[in-house]
């Protein structure tokens, strides 16, 4: 009978611990993305700013300029990753066309908006590998047994990891057009 007694005991601790370690990783997989989330809403502040500054050195690129806006308040309402990767590609391909303008090259504004874009997009990426970390082991808890029986029945399903857009995968084109 103690012998039972200390079985059933230390089922229902196993119980609570890993109830309690899977909920405290879901946890963590939050804070992560928030961590994105912070980082991507930092750097998008900055668009505005960045924007203006280059308007007037590319008027023919008023169309992007006003995607980019758009697409910002997009991600702002939604706090989608995905809608946040479109939107920093296009963000990298304005600092590209900016390339062709030395004048603005050598803007004290947009030199220092483009050092703020620089240090925030590495702290974004510093933030994505931490989110896949701990991502990476929650899942483990929930794929790996025997923790994967209690997750399966207290519902905890598999978080998905961080993944870069197709479009991150590939050379951002510049059209040039006269200036």
């Amino acid at each position: 009978m103690g012998v039972l007694l200390v079985i059933t005991i230390a089922i229902i601790g196993y119980i609570f611990v890993t109830y309690n370690s899977l909920v405290s990783r879901k946890n963590k997989i939050r804070q992560a993305y928030s961590g994105i989330d912070v980082y991507l809403t930092q750097r998008f502040d900055l668009i505005p700013n960045l924007v203006e500054c280059v308007k007037g050195y590319m008027a023919y690129e008023e169309e992007t300029f006003e995607k980019i806006v758009t697409m910002r308040q997009e991600y702002l309402n939604t706090k989608s990753l995905k809608e946040g990767e479109t939107l920093n590609y296009e963000c990298n391909r304005i600092i590209m066309m900016a390339e062709d303008y030395p004048e603005l090259k050598s803007s004290e504004q947009f030199l220092n908006l483009q050092k703020n874009l620089s240090k925030i997009e590495s702290q974004l990426q510093a933030a994505r590998r931490i989110y896949n970390a701990e991502v990476n082991v929650y899942n483990n808890k929930v794929q790996m047994f025997p923790s994967n029986i209690l997750a399966g029945m207290f519902g905890f399903q598999e978080a998905e990891y961080f993944e870069a857009e197709e479009q991150s995968h590939h050379h951002i084109k510049i059209d040039t057009k006269e200036k």
